[in-house]
């Protein structure tokens, strides 16, 4: 069922201008909490420009309001969030990080009838439950872990053994990976799995010594991935480590210390320099932010500007006019030119691929997939 929030539920500050909330939701607390901190000031950025630049929808001039909540990377908190945001009549959300938030909540929004546009979330069933309100500006784990495979057969990996933190996210990446891997001819060794708060992972990694895989295929974030890596070092693991973009950020070597020089990772997008808009967006980031960027602001940022974009499209901050136009989104951002599919997808997504250099995060490849 779908539930259309009446007009008048939109603020209004005077005759003139009404306040119109966005959500922002992402972990802000916890182990991901600086990526989460990174796509909040990217949607943060958004607003404020708009904002200043000045914004009329159907004759009335609007102020946009982000309405941030925090998650923390937990997909029941993720539930209590959205449903705060329906019930505050925001029009549209920007989020959640993770999969395994972004699933959940979907539902929630789904039933308001209220465009959500993940800047992060890369399981295929995030946009494959039905729901024409779940949109994402990444490409998906169907894309990202064929490259990963595909990068390791060049390379030369025969066998691997894989890991993964158990959430929807590391699940669905290196299940991904290891359908990919086998097409490749790449044998699969094992299939473990920890937690995301896991610190201490050497029963895993000795179990993996003793089978001498060329390659290691972890699917989790950066904060479990680091000491990952570091314990692999540490127990003598020659095997090269692949990760996904939940490991692929500016924060993994200073985690990681000299075992970041083992790992590649991909990113579910262009890489920031090579993006149309990229270097732009760095300079404004960084006049306003004393933080630097970690992944997902540009992603966010782009997500306020594409319901912006339906807003006008549709002349309206009715959440049913705003919905109703998002299928036919043609916006040219920091990301480039953003269209949907059918199911919420990018039509043109691009994965990025890195090693890290002498703990400098270095680009080695793209593929458009």
């Amino acid at each position: 069922m779908v539930i259309a929030l009446p007009f008048s539920a939109i603020a209004t500050t005077s005759m003139a201008d009404q306040v119109v909330k966005i959500g922002h939701v992402a972990a802000l607390t916890g182990g991901q909490a600086m990526a989460g901190k990174d796509s909040e000031n990217g949607a943060h950025l958004a607003i404020d420009e708009i904002n200043k630049k000045g914004l009329t929808i159907g004759g009335e001039q609007i102020t946009l309001q982000l309405e941030a909540e925090d998650d923390a990377g937990d997909p029941r908190q993720a539930t209590q969030v959205a449903q705060k945001l329906v019930d505050d009549h925001a029009v549209a959300v920007v989020g959640h990080l993770n999969s395994g938030t972004s699933i959940p909540a979907s539902k929630i929004y789904s039933d308001a009838g209220i465009v959500q546009i993940s800047p992060a979330a890369t399981n295929p069933a995030y946009t494959r439950q039905g729901f024409k309100t779940a949109y994402r500006v990444v490409a998906t784990d169907a894309q990202q872990g064929p490259a990963l495979a595909n990068y390791a057969r060049t390379k030369g990996v025969k066998t691997v053994a894989v890991v993964d933190d158990s959430t929807a996210y590391g699940q669905g990446l290196a299940s991904e990976f290891a359908k990919s891997a086998t097409a490749n001819g790449i044998k699969v060794l094992s299939r473990d799995a920890t937690n995301d708060k896991a610190v201490d992972f050497r029963a895993i990694l000795t179990k993996i010594k003793g089978e001498n895989p060329d390659a290691i295929m972890y699917g989790g974030t950066f904060a479990t991935g680091a000491p990952f890596a570091k314990q692999a070092m540490q127990l003598g693991l020659r095997a090269r480590i692949f990760a996904g973009d939940g490991v692929c950020n500016e924060q993994l070597a200073a985690l990681a210390g000299s075992a970041v020089g083992n790992i590649v990772c991909s990113e579910a997008g262009a890489a920031l320099e090579k993006m149309p808009g990229g270097e732009a967006f760095k300079a404004k980031y960084a006049k306003r932010f004393s933080q630097p960027i970690q992944l997902y602001s540009p992603y966010a940022y782009d997500a306020v500007y594409i319901i912006v974009d339906a807003m006008k499209r549709a002349n309206s901050v009715q959440p049913s006019r705003i919905l109703a136009v998002m299928p036919k989104t043609d916006y040219w951002g920091v990301l480039g030119r953003v269209t949907f599919d059918s199911k919420g997808d990018l039509e043109h997504g691009i994965i990025s691929l890195y090693t890290y250099k002498e703990g400098k995060k270095t680009l080695i490849d793209e593929v458009k997939m």
